[in-house]
This record gives structure tokens, sequence and C-alpha cells, in this order.
């Protein structure tokens, strides 16, 4: 696998981890508005619906 796929490999998986507990984080600070652990897999959810069809290709 050439060096800049593996990057690229790295970098998005660093945003599947990072961006849904950024999210849920704020759903946890501000707690009148969702439960943080629903926010986050729904945020993972729709981050997968939009990378993996373009990931395939």
């Amino acid at each position: 696998m050439p060096t800049l796929a593996l990057l690229v490999a790295l970098l998005l998986g660093l945003a599947f981890v990072l961006v849904p507990g950024a999210v849920a984080y704020l759903a946890y600070r501000h707690p009148n508005a969702r439960e943080p652990l629903v926010v986050g897999i729904a945020t993972l959810a729709a981050m997968a619906a939009i990378f993996v069809p373009i990931a395939l290709r």
C-alpha cells in the first residue's frame, strides 16, 4: 500500500474517532439538547454514510 493511501487511511480513522467524540462532548455540555451517546453514534453513522460510498469507488 502506498504511503499516501496509508496517510489518508490514518487521517480518516482519526476523524472517525475525534468528530463523534467532539459532538458527544458538546451534547454532554448542553444536557437539555440530547443524550451524548446517541448524538455520538448518530454522527458516526452520518459520517459512515458519507465516506463509505466514496471509499468504495
